[in-house]
């Protein structure tokens, strides 16, 4: 495989920890897997997407360090998503070693990728609720059943209880239960060198999506804009992100993602002067030009923004022919 060297960089262990960039086909391009170092082993942090090129990538990285997957000791996710979970069970194969993650997000996994996949019709019924139509709503499904080799072969996990002190690689942290981006997201505070491992809570220069996902929990961006605030507290030196790179502005950061929601709150409140339903509002603040994975994102955090609003009494929901449309109080 021929590697975007942006992608296949090079890799530099500090503090004991190493960066991997797992490819992705998305516009996103990377996701970040992490290689702890421990004495008894090597813990690895959300090892991507399953493709033929996180493979490679995989491979050479084990190779190039001397790491036999025998010396892999557990693999730990922040969250169920598929750029982090997918390559887990590809790694559980190889190193019959545990997998470990929230009991929230192997509930979502179970619902989106097993046991006849309940949630994938669900959310192609709550799209057509808010007006989602033609094209892109018969396109829907089979974008999701898409994801379904993307994250197998699927493992066994054990589950991560938040508040607990877990051991990755020589180190001790904390477990922070952070929901909002993803129900059950956990991130790893290791308060002696102030260094947190944030997943997708926490990005520098984008902002993480805040979807809503039928079934769970019924106000994400209430969750997240709460997680954010109590991830103020944590002092914070290093921050390792699960896209772009690490960076030592966790706080300020928190809070400016926080101020990016308020404002897009209010510019959403605003347009609802005018009667739409969520669909309308999304491609007026997104724009049309949208992929389906991009739209899916953009609709379900379009949700998220209005169910938040809703809540706070801040817009009304109508029903006209079964869909459901918005308009500020």
């Amino acid at each position: 495989m021929a590697v975007n060297p942006i992608i296949r960089g090079t890799k530099i262990w500090e503090d004991g920890v190493l960066q991997v960039k797992v490819p992705l086909p998305f516009p996103l391009r990377w996701v970040n897997g992490y290689i702890l170092r421990g004495q008894q082993g090597f813990t690895v942090i959300d090892p991507g997407l399953h493709t033929k090129d996180a493979e490679t990538i995989w491979e050479q990285t084990l190779d190039e360090n001397g790491i036999g997957f025998g010396d892999i000791e557990q693999v730990v996710l922040t969250h169920h998503h598929p750029d982090h979970y997918g390559m887990a069970g590809w790694f559980q194969e190889r190193s019959h070693t545990p997998v470990r993650m929230s009991a929230a997000g192997y509930d979502q996994v179970k619902q989106l990728w097993r046991d006849g996949m309940p949630i994938t019709q669900k959310i192609a019924d709550l799209f057509q609720k808010h007006g989602l139509t033609g094209e892109p709503a018969e396109r829907l499904v089979p974008h999701l059943d898409s994801f379904v080799p993307l994250v197998s072969p699927q493992p066994e996990v054990a589950v991560i209880e938040p508040g607990a002190a877990v051991q990755l690689g020589s180190r001790t942290f904390e477990t922070i239960h952070t929901p909002g981006h993803a129900e059950g997201h956990l991130c790893f505070y290791d308060r002696e060198r102030r260094h947190m491992f944030c997943g997708d809570h926490v990005l520098p220069q984008i902002s993480p999506n805040v979807s809503y996902i039928p079934g769970f929990d019924e106000n994400p961006l209430k969750s997240f804009l709460d997680s954010l605030r109590d991830m103020q507290q944590y002092e914070t030196d290093k921050a390792y992100p699960g896209h772009r790179e690490p960076f030592a502005s966790f706080v300020r950061r928190a809070g400016e993602l926080i101020a990016h929601h308020d404002e897009r709150l209010a510019l959403m409140h605003a347009r609802l002067a005018e009667p739409m339903t969520a669909y309308e509002l999304c491609i007026r603040i997104f724009g049309t030009r949208l992929s389906i994975h991009q739209l899916r994102f953009a609709l379900s955090e379009t949700l998220a923004h209005l169910f938040y609003l809703q809540a706070l009494e801040r817009i009304r929901e109508e029903q006209r022919d079964g869909i459901s449309v918005f308009r500020a109080c």
